[in-house]
């Protein structure tokens, strides 16, 4: 028997964090909103959850490209089954409902998904693999496809949404929604890059965070969409981490709504369409780490002179998902000892006797052991910050890079403990 889903008796995935004083410090002071052009937005709450809404449906006035990628997770949701078998890079619509993953549901899990955009692709009269559809939410349970079936003929008469609207329908223990716009002039010609994300908890990006939608005014091929979202993937999405576990619904996409000609085969245009894109991608992933559940520290890893992104990459997730360093940094106990341990737990091979770490602009430690001129009682000061900033030189090659991740709190337990109580 299908209920309509346990999860509308959940207390946090029904947002109600964000009622909670305190728990979003690194909240936006203000939103970049817009009506976006070339696709319109749908906001409902379908009882997924108790209140607020649950579900996107967007539109495109007109088929675009995509590209997309998803979580390398070996136990994937429903819908990223469902998309990899049915969409190849061409979208019409995309359906997102928050407060059920439809994750480890079997096969009727991807009948459910059949259902609703049968419907949906009669509705609006385009091909079921024009359609895309992603789920966030508890894992393990079914819910009926009426909850979304149900919402669809409301689109007549309904006026389109705004792209805040997006970003809030889509949150699960979220503190605030993710939205980032951007205005790119090329060649004179002025257009928009805008997108979405949600994500709070189980974020350690295998690809993506665990849901992000990006969109581009100009027409853009899909192997160039495919080039913009490699060339930017590792150094923002897969460059943070809240608490190391990877959603199994992880998914982010590129859209291009044609409404502008540029030619992005000339390398000029390209890269700056590109650099406008790292700025919003590294903008929304930011956005993410930032409302980690629990969260009072936001903690920023630069791993210097490393030999590869692979080494720098295994070392900083050490540090950063070390629940001994995290507590440290919560409790604002500069224990060096503990990124030195975590740095070792990693198995990657360095010379100690080589490296130096900082917690800000101070240094530690270094030639294997602590520095003899520390300043303890400056570093006490500097842990008191709410960015706490880990430097890790490792002299052992030439590669740099950034990493962020977030403190563990008595507050994160809560939020998890409670989950689905």
């Amino acid at each position: 028997m299908i209920t309509k889903s346990s999860t509308k008796d959940l207390a946090l995935s029904s947002n109600e964090r964000l009622f909670l004083k305190g728990n979003s410090i690194f909240k936006p002071k203000k939103y970049n909103n817009l009506k976006p052009k070339g696709l319109k937005i749908y906001t409902f709450h379908a009882g997924f959850k108790k209140k607020l809404k649950d579900l996107l449906i967007i539109i495109f006035d007109k088929t675009v490209n995509s590209k997309i990628v998803y979580s390398k997770t070996s136990m994937p949701s429903a819908p990223i089954i469902w998309d990899l078998k049915n969409n190849k890079g061409t979208v019409k619509a995309l359906i997102v409902n928050s407060g059920n993953a439809n994750a480890h549901t079997g096969k009727k899990g991807i009948d459910t998904i059949d259902k609703y955009t049968n419907y949906l692709s009669n509705f609006i009269g385009c091909k079921k693999n024009e359609i895309l559809v992603s789920s966030t939410g508890v894992i393990g349970e079914l819910f009926d496809p009426s909850l979304i079936i149900n919402q669809i003929p409301k689109i007549k008469s309904l006026k389109p949404n705004y792209l805040l609207d997006a970003a809030k329908a889509i949150m699960t223990t979220d503190t605030y929604p993710k939205i980032s716009v951007k205005k790119v002039v090329i060649n004179k010609k002025i257009f928009k890059i805008y997108g979405i994300a949600k994500g709070s908890g189980m974020i350690k990006p295998n690809m993506g965070t665990m849901l992000s939608y990006i969109f581009l005014e100009p027409k853009i091929s899909k192997t160039i969409l495919n080039k913009l979202l490699m060339n930017n993937l590792e150094s923002t999405f897969n460059s943070i981490s809240i608490d190391s576990d990877t959603s199994t619904s992880d998914t982010l996409a590129l859209f291009s709504l044609n409404k502008i000609d540029i030619n992005f085969k000339n390398k000029k245009n390209f890269q700056k369409l590109n650099n406008s894109l790292y700025e919003l991608m590294y903008d929304l992933s930011l956005k993410v780490v930032k409302d980690g559940e629990g969260i009072s520290k936001l903690i920023k890893v630069n791993i210097l002179m490393s030999k590869s992104i692979k080494q720098a990459k295994n070392i900083a997730f050490s540090i950063i998902n070390s629940p001994l360093v995290k507590t440290a940094l919560s409790g604002q106990d500069a224990n060096w000892g503990r990124v030195i341990a975590a740095i070792g737990k990693s198995e990657e091979k360095i010379n100690q006797n080589k490296i130096k770490i900082l917690f800000g602009k101070y240094l530690v430690c270094e030639k294997g052991a602590r520095y003899p001129d520390i300043k303890i009682s400056k570093i006490n000061d500097y842990m008191k910050n709410k960015i706490i900033e880990i430097t890790v030189i490792l002299q052992n090659g030439n590669v740099n890079h950034t990493f962020f991740g977030n403190d563990l709190t008595y507050e994160y337990i809560r939020i998890n403990a409670d989950y689905r109580s």
